[in-house]
């Protein structure tokens, strides 16, 4: 098999010269495209999600020797989630090359989160099994780049961390309430509100609720960690 011209240049940014390149063809087939003759990237998803932690888990052990595992967890977390991979993924511009049956295209599929972070997760599993571990490493890690320094000692997403402020004062769990949502059905807007049981609350917008919601979680938990005179 022979990639165009779009996915050949595509596999020069991500910096893999594929000896298999139906494997690279396959990692960027969604489901809403499959058909038995065009198997789609979600076996190779499970595999790359899995190649892409161990990396993770070993640059993380050798970048802070003394860390404890209480410390590497969320640091770990934070490097594999959906959302980071999503985030390299446009890096990469991995949407553009993306093969998506109409329906997803015309829902604003290439900017999906959920899918760009899956078929980054496939990408990393195809580079895995065309050349083995030690290729799948280098790739992952140049397209990481620094995040692995950057990540914070601290490295809970948002809501975990305001949820675990709130418990350690004896309060419930915030609460988190849709308030709006705009724009067209592919690119929709939405605007959350959190609220703590005495009263604080943020709001935030985002493309996702998901997004949304951390946003303003991490707007008030900031504004709650914030010294008062």
């Amino acid at each position: 098999m022979k990639l165009s011209a779009e996915h050949r240049a595509f596999a020069a940014r991500l910096g893999h010269d594929f000896r298999r390149p139906e494997l690279l063809v396959r990692a960027l087939t969604h489901a809403s495209i499959a058909s038995p003759t065009r198997p789609d990237n979600q076996r190779l998803e499970f595999l790359g999600d899995r190649v892409l932690g161990l990396v993770m888990a070993e640059a993380l052990l050798m970048a802070d020797r003394a860390a404890t595992e209480g410390q590497l967890a969320p640091r770990f977390n934070a490097l594999v989630r959906k959302e980071t991979c999503a985030e390299v993924a446009r890096d990469l511009g991995l949407g553009e090359v993306l093969r998506l049956g109409r329906s997803e295209m015309l829902t604003g599929g290439r900017r999906k989160e959920a899918l760009l972070g899956d078929a980054m997760e496939a990408v990393i599993a195809a580079v895995y099994r065309d050349a083995g571990f030690e290729a799948a490493r280098a790739v992952v890690l140049t397209l990481w780049g620094d995040r692995v320094r950057r990540v914070k000692a601290d490295a809970r997403d948002p809501k975990t961390a305001l949820q675990e402020w709130a418990q350690a004062r004896g309060l419930p769990p915030p609460a988190y309430t849709e308030i709006a949502r705009d724009g067209p059905a592919h690119q929709p807007l939405f605007t959350i509100a959190v609220q703590l049981t005495t009263g604080e609350t943020e709001q935030a917008q985002a493309g996702s609720k998901r997004a949304a919601e951390q946003a303003a979680a991490r707007a008030l938990l900031t504004r709650m960690e914030k010294p008062h005179d």
